[in-house]
């Protein structure tokens, strides 16, 4: 548990300080910094302190140890608050954000990174493709952002130069669908000046020092930074960032999200362009300016796909259009040319960051979503804003970044102060009102209208004429000078931190000098040189260049209203949704991880407003809920009030569901909602409702089953009603139809054999009616022949039974005479003798029958073969010598043969199967007349229906069926 933490550790919440007092407060949070416990509660409000060094903290582990858990069942971390907030998105449907605040250096991009980890982490459990994309290109993300918009200060390592707001979007079931990034303010100064020892933006050293060999030839590039003005500064400056290995993971992280190889490739052809740009030097010779040497100027044309004319004409001149509608060309002086290089070369850099922006949006915005088909869609929006920063002299961007900060602490005073305060007044609940600064007139000095410092900056902007610095800080002081908040040395004379006709202070010693930078001036023909680029990627970044210079265009507002404008947006946005927020505190000046500056630590506790939170967080209420939303989650939970109550409002039932918990003392009651002072009431309610859930789940599915089951049984009952009817109807309705097609048969010549038989219902399928009219047909032609016929009939259906389908012609098409020995035609010189011997063989044998005879040429094992005579009785077999007067050479009693095989072709062969697997192989004869006549399908049909017919007479139970015939391949 969160506040079970120990005590060696300090107080995890600092609502739980005995004394809420500036000096308790210091000391629990250097307690807890040199233990290293850098996170720490006031309430919801996580407290960070930057540990500058890596700390085991963000694993695996550590994310299944959070994921589900509420605020204080673990001690206090960045991912507790990330599950608060994606809890809330998902069991209210209710759009959420986390708002990272701090100074510079104090870690507030490490916190957005590990915040969006922890959301890539729990979500997506089923590991689909698509939601997998998402997540992916919006980590990767991060590292492109990082590589072209941190720096290296004298104060942070991987300082961000520009404010990032990130929306995720997911869909009902908790998991991203896309996201939008809205980056605010690049610091593009930095492109063209650093202040000693700080660096330029990361993706320049990164490819300088990563780039290969070839990518920087073909660029006209050398590795190393000191070579170039814009990165000489920074080139030996000691770095923690790997810019080699930065560099791959940049283009790999470019690849995942999208980017093809042209653009990545015009990407980095921009930046080599910009690097050119600062090398190249202007010399004058009294009269006009040249460009020295024209190398570089090929080299930029080259990388931006412009013509070498164009490119050194824009930089040398300036096209007008006059009064008059002429137009003229202006040559600048060296001055001139050297400030149009370098606004040449932030614009070129703000572009590109814009455009990066914009393409990573067109790859992770959410399509074509429809709430009706998808469900509702819901944001958990991360802010990682620049952070408050104080030097000696401040620029106009520590104005600018400045300003933001008390906009975004004026909206933590709105959300977390005031609105809270003010709701317990509406609702009628006892408070004792805590006092607090509100910055809101700070913000009002920046932007009121008319009055603001920016709207002062723009009126001289504006104006005609030559307007100085020194003119602008005259009219501030004439109009400001009665603001509580505002001063200069011209006010305040005493006051030697600043100087005549350059400062002026609002909190921060402002140093003036940036009207030039407000105004964000570039020649209109540097937009016209890059829109007429043949780079898509380049035309794509300044559509503003197809004006012409005599087309009038409206002035474009100053680059001050536009910041205003865009964090006046940002503060809506997030003032429309459930904020979090992450109160990040930075040690020590010097990135010591033991070191903690007291005095530095209490200045920004003091301006970050955390001593009021925590006597808010005190005297308030950890949750509120208005009645109706509060029982529909608890009723359950109560037995007076599930289903559904009896009482005379809902508050009286909310009342039942506290007395039954016993919360009494820890709940107040107001107008219209319900205050919980403690988070541990509400852990109980909502462990209470998880395990009740289960219950109601099955017992839902029970009634909801049951109702399926009847409404299904019912159903079947009807189908089956109708299948049996409908069954019975088809078998009527088949019967008829045979009746109808066959009632003439009898007297039809073929007997209705060319009749189609009609197709049987699915239920009559496994009867064969057409079987018995086939039957029936077969009966009335066979009744026709003669009995001296029946035999050979009886054979052929025997041999048709055996044979059918497995041999190509048996001669079932001719007449058979079984009796080819003693046929006179078939052997007219041997069928005299035969005749004799077969009437001997009778007499002594006593055989009733002769089933088949024909002369056959035997194959002994020998592979020798002799011609024979084969003699087939009902009792016998008789191998015969043709030669020798038909004498018997071997007689077998027919029972000892267990079956034959032919063979599946034409041929004749026959191999007669004995019990003592003393096998007979031969080789039928064709008769004399009849050379083609195949005798092996009448062989078989004679042994198959004699062998048959003792079957079914009972005489024998040997049976000898097509079943026992073995068949050769």
């Amino acid at each position: 548990m969160a506040e079970l933490e120990g005590l060696e550790f300090g107080k995890s919440d600092f609502v739980l300080l005995d004394e809420v007092t500036m000096e308790q407060f210091m000391e629990n949070l250097k307690l807890r910094f040199e233990k290293g416990r850098i996170y720490t509660y006031i309430g919801e409000v996580v407290v960070s302190v930057n540990p500058y060094q890596q700390m085991d903290i963000y694993g695996k582990e550590t994310i299944d140890a959070y994921r589900g858990r509420e605020l204080y069942e673990n001690p206090p971390h960045l991912y507790a608050v990330s599950d608060a907030a994606y809890k809330a998105m998902k069991r209210r449907a209710k759009d959420t954000c986390i708002v990272i605040s701090g100074e510079s250096g104090a870690g507030k991009t490490e916190a957005s990174k590990y915040i969006m980890q922890y959301i890539a982490a729990i979500t997506n459990p089923s590991q689909r493709k698509e939601v997998e994309s998402v997540k992916n290109v919006l980590l990767k993300s991060n590292c492109v952002l990082e590589a072209f918009g941190n720096a290296k200060t004298n104060r942070n390592d991987n300082s961000s130069r520009f404010g990032k707001y990130m929306d995720i979007n997911f869909n009902f079931n908790g998991d991203p669908t896309g996201g939008h990034i809205n980056n605010y303010l690049l610091e593009k100064s930095r492109v063209v000046h650093q202040q000693e020892g700080e660096r330029n933006f990361h993706s320049f050293y990164q490819l300088l020092r990563g780039g290969s060999q070839d990518m920087l030839a073909s660029f006209h590039l050398v590795n190393d930074p000191a070579v170039y003005t814009y990165t000489k500064e920074g080139a030996a400056t000691a770095t923690s960032n790997n810019d080699r290995s930065s560099h791959k993971a940049v283009m790999s992280a470019l690849e995942v999200i999208g980017f093809t190889k042209e653009e990545i490739n015009s990407i980095y052809q921009i930046l080599a362009s910009i690097l050119l740009l600062g090398n190249m030097q202007f010399e004058s010779d009294g009269e006009s300016v040249q460009i020295q040497g024209l190398e570089a100027v090929n080299q930029i044309s080259e990388l931006t796909d412009t013509e070498p004319d164009s490119v050194s004409k824009t930089l040398l001149y300036r096209t007008v259009a006059t009064g008059g509608g002429e137009v003229i060309e202006k040559g600048h002086t060296e001055q001139e040319a050297c400030f149009g290089r370098d606004a040449f070369a932030k614009a070129l850099y703000e572009r590109l960051f814009g455009w990066i922006v914009s393409r990573i949006n067109s790859v992770i915005e959410v399509k074509d979503y429809n709430p009706v088909l998808h469900g509702k869609n819901t944001v958990i929006g991360v802010l990682d804003i620049y952070g408050f920063e104080i030097f000696d002299n401040n620029s106009f961007e520590q104005f600018c970044i400045n300003y933001c900060n008390e906009k975004l602490q004026q909206l933590f005073i709105e959300l977390i102060l005031r609105q809270e305060q003010g709701e317990y007044q509406r609702e009628g609940i006892t408070w004792q009102h805590i006092d607090y600064f509100n910055n809101q007139i700070i913000v009002d000095l920046v932007e009121q209208s008319h009055k603001g410092i920016i709207s002062i900056l723009d009126e001289a902007c504006l104006t005609v004429g030559k307007v100085t610095d020194t003119v602008c800080l005259d009219s501030m002081d004439t109009k400001l000078a009665q603001h509580p908040h505002y001063t200069s040395r011209k006010l305040s004379p005493a006051d030697k931190t600043m100087d005549f006709q350059k400062d002026f202070l609002v909190y921060t010693l402002t140093h003036f000098g940036f009207l030039d930078k407000n105004k964000d001036m570039l020649y209109q023909d540097f937009k016209r040189l890059m829109y007429n680029s043949a780079n898509p990627v380049l035309k794509e970044m300044w559509p503003d260049g197809h004006l012409s210079i005599t087309e009038v265009t409206k002035r474009p507002l100053t680059a001050a209203t536009l910041f205003k404008n865009s964090i006046v947006a940002l503060v809506d946005k997030l003032a429309c949704k459930e904020p979090y927020y992450v109160r990040c505190i930075k040690p020590n000046e010097v990135k010591s991880p033991v070191l903690f500056d007291d005095a530095r630590c209490e200045h920004q506790v003091a301006y970050l407003g955390l001593m009021e939170n925590v006597m808010v967080r005190r005297a308030g209420f950890a949750y509120r809920q208005p009645y109706a939303r509060f029982l529909q989650r608890y009723k359950m939970t109560c037995e007076y009030t599930w289903p559904n109550h009896l009482m005379a409002s809902d508050r009286e039932a909310v009342e039942a569901i506290v007395t039954q918990h016993g919360f009494q003392d820890d709940v107040a009651y107001g107008h219209t909602k319900l205050f919980v002072r403690t988070p541990r009431s509400l852990f109980t309610l909502e462990q209470e409702r998880a395990a009740l859930i289960p219950i109601l789940v099955l017992f839902l599915q029970k009634v909801w089953r049951g109702a399926l089951a009847r409404l299904r049984c019912r159903r079947m009952r009807a189908i089956y009603a109708i299948m049996g009817c409908y069954k019975r109807y088809k078998v009527k309705a088949h019967f008829w139809e045979v009746e109808r097609r066959f009632a003439n048969v009898r007297t039809m010549a073929d007997y209705g054999k060319t009749v189609e038989w009609p197709s049987p219902p699915r239920n009559l399928s496994f009867y064969s009616g057409n079987c018995v009219f086939h039957r029936w047909w077969a009966r009335q032609i066979v009744k026709k022949l003669p009995p001296s016929n029946m035999l050979e009939v009886r054979a052929k259906v025997a041999a048709l039974t055996a044979l059918s389908g497995e041999r190509k012609d048996w001669g079932v098409r001719r007449a058979w005479e079984r009796d080819y020995l003693a046929n006179v035609r078939d052997c007219p010189q041997t069928s005299s003798g035969f005749i004799r011997v077969s009437k001997e063989l009778r007499n002594k044998d006593e055989y009733s029958q002769v089933l088949f005879s024909s002369f056959c040429r035997k194959v002994n094992r020998f592979n020798k073969s002799t011609d024979r005579g084969l003699l087939i009785t009902d009792k016998y077999i008789y191998k015969l010598d043709p030669k020798k007067q038909n004498k018997v050479l071997k007689k077998l009693p027919l029972d000892v043969f267990t079956g034959l095989s032919v063979t599946s072709g034409v041929d004749q062969m026959v191999a007669l199967h004995t019990s003592s697997q003393d096998d007979v192989l031969l080789c039928l004869q064709r008769g004399e007349l009849c050379p083609n006549q195949d005798r092996v399908g009448e062989l078989v049909g004679s042994l198959v229906d004699h062998f048959t017919r003792l079957h079914l007479n009972g005489t024998n139970p040997h049976v000898f069926t097509h079943s026992r015939l073995f068949w050769l391949c």
